[in-house]
Parts: C-alpha cells; structure tokens; sequence
C-alpha cells in the first residue's frame, strides 16, 4: 500500500529538456480524458504532464517510460536515492561556483560508474550547459557547450525531496524501452500521451539526438502505426508533434482530432527565432 503525503509544493521537472511541456500545460489540460485509471508516457523527457496529474488522479496506475537510459536512471535514483544525490550535487555546486568554466569542461569529460554520480553529473550538465539542452553525438557522448550563468539552481533540494516522495507514493512503473514496447499491454480505457522527438520542419531544424539512436521519419510512421492499433482498441491517445506537412499527411485519417496550437520553442540559440511557431495536438477523442 503506498503512503499518502502532505505536498509542500507541486513537483515539477527537475531537468530542463528539449520539447519540454510546462509552457503548454495550460492548453495540454484542456485535452486530458476527465477518467482513465491507467497512464501511459512512453516519451517521458521532463515529465511536465505527468507531474501536472499525478497528484490529481490517486488512483491511477502510472506507466512511465523513455529510451534515454540515463534519463530513466534519474527518475529511479531520485525516487531511491534522493539524498545521496542532492550531497552530490551540492558537490558540484561548490566547485562550479569556483571555477565554472574549467569545472563544467571537467565534468562533461567524466565518465562516471556508479548510479548516484551519473545522474549528478547528468542534472548538473543539464543546470549549466547552454540553454538547458540535453543532446548526445552518435557515440552517447554529451557534447553541449557551457552556459552563460551567474548563479545557476544546481540543487533545488526542494523539489528533488518532493519528487521523491510522488515516486515512492504512487503506483508508478519506470522502465527504458522503446514506445512499442511500453505500450504493448495497453487497453480499452487506458490514456496514451505521447510527446516524440518532433518531425523537423525544415532540413536545418533537425533535433532528435536525445539519445544515440535519431528519431526519423520511419520511426514517426511506426508511432502513426502504433497511434492507429490504439485507437481500434478503444484506447485515449494524445500526440503532441511538429506542425508539419509530413505530420499532417501521416495523421489525415485523424483530421478532426487535430488541434493547431502556439508554441514558443525556448531551446533555439536564437531568442529572436523562439517565438511565433505553432505544433499540433492530435487525439483520437
């Protein structure tokens, strides 16, 4: 039986991630299923909608995924190992803090064995870098530059302490795999989100480098696939992904559930280039 808690503040993403939803909460809201018992996040990244429910919905099952294994790790040490984790990261912070430069280079070059420092260094990295991204080379290697901070949050003990404690108080799955896979036991009544590495919609807006593996266009027809089986089950999806022309022509079939929304990205390297976009929301509902 998991213990109930008094919630001190709403916990949120403790990693900042590229496509992450907390600016479209609002609107995202709007197109949640009022009744599911079982959820189903099989691109978890920062897990912003996931957070905005879990405290809502006490009976829910939740089954969380993601194929970033070292994402995967964090949400299992700070559910395990919160305080092992937070002495770590306040390590960090005080090294940063003399040297910030030559400390983060340092750290990006490390390797790290044991569960603790791996996600340290992970949530680390992910505080100082440039613009809060998350991007690994063909080899798994974090190849991001240093940010421009003065004072980043390193160690917001707060709600990494409140994170935890949603983790252990739920009943909540955790596993690395690939959506296919977490979404093979779902049926009639269950609620799907899915939130993939977005189909660019130019030849030099490509960003799917989450991992090692890119997520290419096969890989959005294999989830088009996979959205379609859902739905003949009866099954609630909801799809966030690129407004574009591929986009669209994939999910025709599924045109009255489309939904054009505004959409700042924050993770583009030029401020003037963040706003005025749009993505689509996609339901079957």
């Amino acid at each position: 039986m998991k213990q109930e808690y008094l919630v001190s503040i709403v916990p949120k993403p403790f990693v900042k991630w590229a496509g992450g939803k907390r600016q479209l909460l609002p609107v995202i809201s709007n197109h949640i299923p009022s009744k599911f018992e079982r959820y189903f996040e099989p691109f978890l990244g920062g897990g912003a909608v996931f957070f905005s429910l879990v405290l809502k919905e006490k009976k829910t099952k939740w089954f969380l995924s993601d194929l970033n294994s070292d994402l995967v790790l964090s949400y299992v040490t700070i559910r395990d190992k919160v305080q092992e984790l937070i002495s770590s990261l306040e390590a960090h912070a005080a090294n940063y803090a003399k040297n910030s430069s030559v400390y983060y280079y340092k750290i990006r070059e490390t390797n790290p064995k044991h569960d603790v420092d791996k996600v340290s260094r992970l949530i680390f990295l992910n505080k100082t870098c440039f613009n809060g991204l998350y991007r690994v080379n063909s080899k798994g290697k974090f190849n991001v530059p240093v940010g421009r901070y003065v004072n980043p949050n390193i160690v917001n003990k707060e709600n990494l302490l409140e994170v935890s404690k949603i983790l252990q108080s739920r009943d909540i799955s955790i596993k690395c795999q690939d959506f296919e896979d977490a979404l093979h036991t779902v049926g009639h009544g269950d609620f799907v989100y899915l939130d993939p590495p977005y189909q660019p919609v130019s030849s030099t807006a490509s960003f799917t480098s989450y991992t090692d593996s890119d997520f290419d266009f096969s890989d959005q027809r294999r989830l088009y696939d996979k959205f379609k089986a859902l739905d003949k089950k009866g099954v609630k999806v909801l799809l966030s992904n690129s407004h574009s022309e591929d986009i669209l022509e994939l999910f025709k079939e599924f045109s009255d559930g489309i939904i054009e929304i505004n959409a700042n990205r924050f993770i583009n390297s030029v401020s003037q280039k963040r706003t005025g976009h749009t993505e689509l929301l996609i339901k079957n509902y």
